[in-house]
């Protein structure tokens, strides 16, 4: 799988150096600003570096994705092929690996037909970023994060919730993830001896505002919750019978949604346990009420609101 590495050059020096590195960077700056989009995007993948993702990081984050027979393996910028070949030799999925380089793709092919798996998966010399992702319920990277930043707004919007997301030792900035593990990799060539590897589960859209009835000591009490999504966090305002609510541990996971609503009954703070599926503009699960014991409720969304999709800054 190619890695997102820039080789380490040698940093300019006075002078004459310093002038014809500014003048270059110039000069790709106006390049990059003339090229449409997509030819800025291909730019981007073709900038990176095959750089080989160790086997034992190749199983963390298979078994991290819980990948099985039912699963369908995209893996973008496959390299070697040697992440999809894994998934479908070790845990019986299929996939499909795309990669810019050609040679790399025919490598792929070869060594896909070698270990007997050539019926399983599948390989093409592609642009990622025209990559039909919507047939994945796993999509493997190892790629710039730049690149990761660019792919964003596709996640959300292509593959269906519940899809794993997996990278190798890059995130996607503001989007935290769902589960993180740190993997030894002795003789890893550049950085720590060692790499990160992170799960993101693609959640359903909860953001917008959602209203419902509750029945409590006999009386009916209306809700009003205004969600705000950043990926799966969920944070927002709300209304228990007309009475100001903080929402808390807001989160999605796949459709499922839970949170805490923090009620202030005027005699102290009470909170109600929320959790759900998420079906469209509809959420039906349970409740508990700060006085115990369980019941249904269901909600439906009178407005839709707009999630945090699009590439930007902010890591961790």
């Amino acid at each position: 799988m190619g890695a997102a590495l820039h080789g380490a050059g040698r940093p300019a020096g006075p002078g004459v150096g310093v002038r014809v590195a500014a003048r270059l960077a110039v000069a790709a700056c106006a390049l990059a600003a003339a090229l449409p989009l997509r030819a800025q995007e291909a730019q981007a993948q073709s900038d990176v570096p095959y750089v080989p993702t160790p086997p034992n990081v190749v199983d963390t984050m298979l078994k991290m994705a819980g990948v099985g027979p039912r699963d369908f393996v995209i893996d973008l910028g496959s390299g070697d092929g040697r992440i999809v070949i894994t998934a479908a030799k070790k845990f019986g999925a299929r996939g499909l690996g795309v990669d810019i380089d050609g040679n790399l793709v025919s490598a792929a092919q070869r060594e896909a037909r070698r270990q007997e798996m050539a019926e399983r998966v599948e390989f093409r010399a592609e642009n990622l970023f025209i990559t039909d992702l919507s047939r994945a319920t796993v999509l493997t990277l190892y790629l710039f994060p730049r690149v990761n930043l660019q792919l964003r707004p596709r996640l959300f919007e292509e593959l269906r919730p519940g899809t794993r997301v997996v990278s190798h030792d890059f995130d996607f900035g503001s989007w935290r993830p769902d589960a993180r593990v740190t993997v030894p990799v002795p003789d890893k060539p550049y950085g720590p001896p060692s790499s990160e590897v992170y799960l993101w589960i693609v959640p359903a859209s909860a953001a917008g505002d959602w209203r419902w009835r509750l029945e409590a000591g006999g009386a009916v009490v209306d809700y009003e919750l205004a969600l705000r999504q950043t990926f799966q966090m969920l944070a927002g305002s709300a209304l228990a019978g007309g009475r100001m609510a903080r929402v808390e541990g807001g989160r999605m996971r796949g459709e499922e949604i839970g949170f805490t609503l923090a009620v202030d009954s005027g005699a102290g703070v009470e909170r109600q346990v929320f959790s759900g599926r998420v079906a469209g503009d509809t959420i039906a699960g349970r409740v508990k009420p700060a006085g115990g014991g369980e019941r249904e409720w269901r909600a439906r969304r009178v407005k839709r609101g707009s999630m945090d999709i699009k590439a930007g800054s902010g890591g961790q």
